[in-house]
């Protein structure tokens, strides 16, 4: 029965997610309707869709793994500061980048940027450095195809083959509205499974918060764990996760949500939406928690959610249908991310790099087109990359997404936040300087082995010598 069970719950999410993709191809007609959708959804399934598209993967796979390995520190890192970076990013830039977007019409991050820098050269870049996405694509790919092995028993390969099929078919047909049509309904399955994982294992605190972690060690219940290579100090732990979340929300699957919105006045359902269904997601960093309480051995630390479920509730045939209902949601939430992303990533090649450098009128129309061709050259690719994965996925994520996050924050946040007319050569130079930075202290520098610290550093330094250069120029 509960081998059946598994079965007839991923074929119900299966058709559900085709269901809502065919919903989407009836509207995506034309290039912008595939990017960002005609203007017509709800601000509140735009704020799910939002919270999933940050959750993704990451916080339901692949970091509960670093809370299980660096105890409070990491659950500090990924669960307070990281919320507190996201909160205030999407409140302090959510309305001004909307408000500028729909002025000129931008349906991508490049296209925002050559909106208000009006630099054909800096919107390029952007479009290139964008293309860092794929190592979360990865990170993605390697964590459900871990989790769909252990819940059906077959290999990780076959796993990563059948999740890129899956994945890619449903986001070819509808582009932005299948992703969020899609994401609304993964949204409230994760949701559902992060309370259902934090009430039903917090019997490992029944001694008490900080007496449970002790008891593995006075290291692992430090908020700044000594023994970590990671999460040692207040800025590592802290400072670093603020920072980096804060310019993550500059990702092209990210910030360009507010663009899906008709009104200005829709933006605070929005925003409470996500940040409230966003806070119900961190949960999940305490799984890390309690695997590490149970005793759970695991060899890598990107299995420990897999580990845990399979442990937890394989006992039983109540228990494994309990434990295929928390995978298949599991699954979701790495779609929620992946398909945003691939929507995203489509939509910069062909609009900003293709028609802006096309002379005939029939651009628009190929570009539609040329759109899906794109999606999957994009998965050849992260499928190549995800064969063979890095030994800590997560790591190898960082490292691209970091890069792209400090390369990004100087030039969206300065452009929202200033009125005057900022020259695009500025920043050109603090893009490049976040970005080099990033990659050069990370790949270089001992004792910078954590990315958030790498590009923390990266981030600050483009702020530092753009605000420096801004000084020195004349305001218009």
């Amino acid at each position: 029965m509960a081998d059946s069970f598994k079965y007839i719950l991923i074929a119900l999410y299966i058709a559900l997610t085709y269901w809502l993709s065919l919903i989407g191809l009836r509207k995506a007609k034309s290039l912008k309707g595939f990017s960002i959708g005609n203007k017509d959804m709800n601000p509140i399934l735009v704020g799910v869709a939002m919270a999933a598209s940050i959750a993704s993967s990451a916080t339901f796979l692949i970091n509960p793994g670093f809370v299980y390995t660096h105890g409070l520190s990491a659950l500090l890192h990924y669960g307070v500061a990281a919320y507190a970076g996201i909160a205030v990013a999407l409140i302090l830039l959510c309305k001004g980048f909307r408000g500028i977007g729909e002025k000129h019409q931008a349906i991508t991050i490049p296209h925002w940027i050559y909106s208000r820098y009006q630099s054909r050269g800096l919107s390029l870049f952007f479009a290139l450095i964008n293309m860092l996405s794929i190592t979360f694509v990865v990170l993605i790919l390697v964590g459900s195809a871990i989790l769909c092995a252990s819940l059906f028993g077959i290999s990780t390969k076959i796993s990563l083959v059948l999740i890129l099929l899956f994945v890619f078919s449903y986001v070819l047909m509808g582009g932005a509205y299948a992703h969020a049509y899609t994401n609304g309904f993964q949204g409230v399955l994760m949701a559902l499974i992060a309370l259902f994982l934090f009430f039903s294992g917090l019997k490992y605190f029944d001694g008490g918060f900080m007496a449970g972690l002790n008891s593995i060690s006075p290291d692992f219940a430090s908020a700044f764990n000594p023994s970590s290579t990671l999460y040692h100090d207040f800025f590592s732990v802290l400072v670093s996760s603020f920072l980096i979340t804060f310019a993550l929300m500059m990702q092209p699957h990210i910030l360009t949500k507010a663009l899906y919105l008709k009104e200005e006045k829709d933006v605070n359902r929005f925003l409470i939406t996500s940040l409230t269904v966003g806070a119900i997601f961190t949960l999940m960093l305490f799984v890390g928690l309690f695997a590490r309480l149970k005793g759970l051995e695991v060899g890598s630390q990107d299995k420990v959610v897999a580990a845990y479920i399979a442990e937890e509730f394989g006992g039983t045939a109540w228990g494994k249908m309990v434990q295929a209902f928390i995978s298949v949601a599991l699954l979701a939430a790495g779609m929620s991310t992946l398909d945003g992303i691939l929507v995203a990533l489509s939509a910069m090649v062909v609009n900003d790099i293709y028609l802006p450098f096309r002379k005939t009128r029939d651009g628009e129309k190929k570009g539609l087109i040329l759109s899906r061709y794109v999606l999957v050259g994009v998965g050849l690719a992260a499928f190549a990359l995800a064969w063979n994965p890095p030994l800590l996925v997560g790591i190898f994520a960082q490292k691209g997404v970091y890069g792209l996050a400090a390369a990004s924050a100087a030039p969206i946040t300065l452009g929202v936040l200033m009125r005057r007319r900022i020259p695009a050569w500025i920043m050109g130079v603090a893009a490049a300087i976040g970005l080099l930075g990033h990659l050069g202290l990370n790949l270089f520098v001992p004792g910078m082995e954590n990315p958030a610290v790498s590009a923390s550093w990266a981030l600050i330094t483009s702020f530092t010598v753009a605000l420096c250069l801004l000084l020195f120029t004349k305001k218009t």
